[in-house]
């Protein structure tokens, strides 16, 4: 197949996953608001450590959002060890992610990357817990009054919105907010799965050692950023041109985990040791897994032949077809709004002259 035929084949195979990861992604930002969040993750304690991993694994929030929600977690009193798990796990996976790793993979690694998650972002937090109990003094300026009306003496206007209005918002944030935080990276993914099938030869990244693999993907993945449903495709592709299943699971985890922009602005909350434990956990779990994936699959005898690798667009329904048109729709709704309309905004800007 040539380059067109290769990316709308990754487009078609995964819009019904993807698109159906971000209803669901709509329903649990419904009920998993920040405040929430804060309210149940907030004890400086280790149980928040557990409940911060567990949490973060479904919840549908890229790198771009989840650094945010951290630092808002860190200063409403969450500890370094709750704030750590949290920005450790999230990001790894999420609903949608879930969706298309089934759809692109298969079971055994549908199971294995959240519990990789967990286990990355608990080993961290825990770590946090024993070694860096470092407070962090916020600054936050609180005006009660922008939240108050001289009619109720001064207490704060509390209005809840309907069921129906929280589950609309949460749509709204899943098709259009997330959606367009990740169309940029997810183009990358799908181009760059469908670059690798194209032009690589078939067994070449096979021609790598396990370590020298490894240490490429880990030298790679911790400064750059690429967020969890990008990777995917992404990922499958390598395997599909000689990369082990336990190396992609490798760069499942630290892509989306880290980067060098969440890193500097994180030492700030967590200080620069936090920092360290978080990036050193991140690596060393990732490469543990990647070993037990590896050996996994050839103990049990699985196939890494996923299921991108045995599907062809010419074997797709209508409705796959249509799906991959929504998505495309949705990329470019996105491109426009997160890269291109600010680009051209700041070219527009009037220039003073004194």
């Amino acid at each position: 197949m040539n380059l067109f035929e290769e990316f709308w084949s990754y487009v078609v195979i995964s819009a019904p996953y993807l698109l159906f990861g971000l209803l669901v992604a709509g329903f649990v930002h419904t009920f998993f608001s920040r405040d929430n969040i804060q309210r149940f993750l907030g004890a400086n304690n280790f149980a928040s450590v557990v409940k911060a991993a567990l949490f973060g694994v479904p919840l549908p929030m890229c790198s771009c959002s989840v650094v945010p929600a951290a630092i808002s977690l860190r200063e409403n009193g969450a500890s370094n060890a709750a704030t750590s798990s949290f920005l450790i796990s999230t990001p790894q996976t999420g609903i949608d992610s879930l969706f298309l790793t089934y759809g692109l993979m298969d079971v055994p690694m549908l199971i294995i990357r959240p519990l990789s998650a967990f286990l990355s972002a608990f080993l961290a937090g825990t770590f946090q817990f024993l070694f860096n109990k470092s407070a962090y003094q916020a600054h936050q300026e609180h005006q009660a009054e922008d939240h108050c009306c001289p009619a109720c003496g001064g207490a704060p206007v509390v209005q809840t919105p309907s069921l129906a209005k929280r589950l609309l918002d949460g749509q709204l944030y899943a098709f259009s907010r997330l959606s367009d935080d990740m169309s940029f990276w997810l183009l990358i993914g799908l181009v760059s799965g469908a670059l690798i099938n194209t032009f690589v030869p078939n067994d070449f990244l096979g021609s790598l050692g396990p370590i020298q693999g490894r240490l490429g993907i880990i030298l790679v993945g911790i400064p750059f950023y690429i967020c969890a449903s990008a990777s995917t495709p992404l990922a499958v592709s390598l395997v599909m041109k000689g990369l082990s299943p336990g190396t992609a699971l490798l760069f499942l985890m630290v892509g989306p985990a880290t980067n060098i922009t969440n890193i500097l602005v994180m030492q700030k909350y967590i200080g620069k040791l936090g920092v360290v434990i978080n990036t050193t956990c991140i690596a060393i779990s990732a490469v543990i897994f990647s070993f037990v994936v590896d050996f996994l699959y050839e103990w049990f005898q699985w196939s890494p032949i996923w299921k991108m690798q045995h599907q062809h667009v010419h074997g797709a329904s209508w409705w796959m077809h249509a799906s991959g048109i929504i998505l495309c729709l949705l990329l470019m709704k996105g491109l426009w709004k997160e890269n291109i309309k600010p680009h051209l905004a700041k070219q527009k800007e009037p220039c003073c002259h004194d």
